[in-house]
């Protein structure tokens, strides 16, 4: 039985980076909903509760029943999670004076508590609240404070149970990985068994039992995940897996041929289908990114289902959804940052069962499965690419012409980035996480080439460095690379006539322009 720690989700923008740290440990995670905790399940060695963009005297916040785990398995609450202990407990949870946000240390730290083992004294955390403790339970005491935070850390003297108000997940809190370490390893008794191997054995058993002699259907992006998927797939129920890629027309130049040419080697049993006419008339005047993602959306499942229906006896569809994927498209707050393709169920006259292996991974996990996979380097270290392809890196309507500025203008520059090799030998594209061309289609600048004036568009490069794409930072590229990329798109592509750099982090921004 494999060893799990729950973590239950209170609304953070945060708590997707709780589950990275702990699968970091090589310790399986689940991300639940706060009221979703499974009391039955004796692999679970650990709860940890996340912060919450709730007051705990909010009458909307969200509240769990502590006697489900407090006392039988070791908790850590975070934030919101040491608030709601607190005041659930009698203690006391107050507005603090001024909001308590950003970098602070630690000014008094009991490193002979096992949760701070190894610390350093005025070790820099990070703080997000505007509520702070000013009492706290009986039978508790205080194990951290900060000059402004008196009770920045506390233990329980009778249950194994520990709650600290700054976050230990995000990158701020520069000893906060060997918190969570020893919560997790010292404390809950991980042994440490997730793998990537791990978790391809044991999938690829659970699949063959979840889906036993059934036919299998997956949709194809080309990407990396939906590519693993795939493997993954194949090696649990072989031939019985049939895979459909759908060409909208806004894929990446040449991409269509490129990627059923990677294929071959993997043994995938693989049907195209160029449907681009019909995509690109649906389109056609849709300037709002939400509907262009709902149109590609509906004319996938569309397209789909048509070649689907051919497979008469397939009783399952997979999918390569991920856990960024599940985040974006609805947080526990209900509130959407952008809809995904993948996610938001099935078309009901498929009459298919839903199969998503991956859906609690992140996108490095991915990677690590489909190496473990042998997979090769080309389909492993691709960029992600958004489902609706280009068409949310166009600002404006969609027509052929912009397509085609675009495709030209971002195989200049993914290609540059694949033959610039660094000062350390490694290759440029290796070193980025995402990149891509934005054409702003909506605007035109003016330019001069030769002797004539120029009225055309701009074109924006983005390039970002990320683990988990929850958030980002933007790409310090070599100048000359960004002035002989520039130089070759102005000068080869037809259309545009300047070429600008996006420097924008994720939050507040995303990575994807629409």
């Amino acid at each position: 039985m494999q060893q799990k720690i729950i973590i239950l989700d209170f609304g953070s923008q945060t708590t997707q980076l709780i589950g990275r740290r702990v699968r970091e440990l090589d310790t399986f995670c689940e991300i639940l909903p706060y009221n979703k905790f499974p009391v039955a399940d004796p692999s679970v060695i650990g709860v940890i509760l996340s912060g919450s963009p709730f007051s705990v005297h909010d009458p909307k916040a969200f509240q769990v029943d502590l006697s489900q785990f407090v006392g039988r398995v070791p908790v850590l609450g975070i934030c919101y999670g040491a608030q709601y202990i607190a005041h659930t407990g009698g203690g006391r949870v107050e507005p603090a004076d001024s909001r308590e946000y950003g970098r602070a240390h630690l000014a008094m730290v009991d490193t002979q508590n096992p949760l701070f083992r190894g610390f350093d004294l005025d070790s820099q955390v990070w703080m997000s609240h505007g509520d702070t403790i000013t009492a706290l339970p009986e039978n508790c005491h205080t194990i951290a404070s900060t000059s402004d935070v008196q009770y920045a850390a506390y233990a329980s003297d009778s249950v194994p149970l520990w709650a600290v108000q700054f976050h230990p997940e995000v990158y701020h809190t520069l000893q906060g990985k060997q918190l969570l370490k020893n919560f997790v390893i010292d404390i809950c008794g991980s042994q440490q068994q997730w793998s990537p191997s791990s978790f391809v054995e044991s999938t690829v058993a659970q699949l063959k039992e979840q889906l036993g002699n059934d036919r299998v259907i997956l949709g194809l992006s080309g990407g990396v995940d939906s590519s693993v998927c795939a493997v993954l797939l194949n090696r649990a129920i072989g031939d019985r897996l049939t895979c459909i890629f759908v060409d909208h027309g806004m894929l990446r130049k040449n991409e269509f041929q490129k990627v059923m040419d990677a294929y071959q080697g993997l043994g995938l049993n693989v049907i195209g289908v160029d449907a681009s006419e019909k995509f690109f008339a649906d389109l056609a005047g849709v300037t709002d990114p939400e509907q262009k993602r709902k149109i590609i959306g509906r004319d996938f499942v569309e397209v789909f289902n048509a070649e689907a229906h051919k497979i008469t006896d397939a009783r399952w569809l997979a999918q390569g959804t991920i856990y960024p994927d599940r985040i974006e498209s609805l947080s526990i707050t209900g509130m959407t940052i952008k809809s995904h393709h993948n996610v938001g169920g099935l078309p009901k006259e498929m009459h298919l069962k839903l199969c998503e292996p991956l859906q609690w991974l992140f996108k490095d996990e991915v990677r690590r499965v489909g190496r473990e996979l042998g997979m090769p380097d080309r389909l492993i270290k691709r960029h992600p690419f958004p489902g609706p392809g280009l068409a949310v890196r166009i600002l404006g309507d969609i027509t052929r012409e912009r397509v085609r500025i675009l495709q030209d203008a971002d195989d200049i520059y993914i290609e540059s980035m694949l033959n610039y090799i660094c000062d350390d030998g490694e290759c440029l594209y290796d070193k980025v996480w995402q990149a891509g061309a934005v054409l702003l289609s909506t605007v035109r600048s003016v330019g001069v080439m030769g002797d004539e004036r120029t009225y055309e568009h701009p074109v924006a490069l983005r390039a970002v460095t990320s683990t988990d794409a929850m958030t980002a930072d933007w790409a310090h590229l070599p100048y000359d690379f960004m002035a002989r990329v520039s130089n070759e798109i102005i000068n080869k592509v037809r259309g545009v006539n300047r070429v600008c750099y996006d420097i924008s982090s994720k939050p507040p921004a995303t990575i994807e322009w629409e």
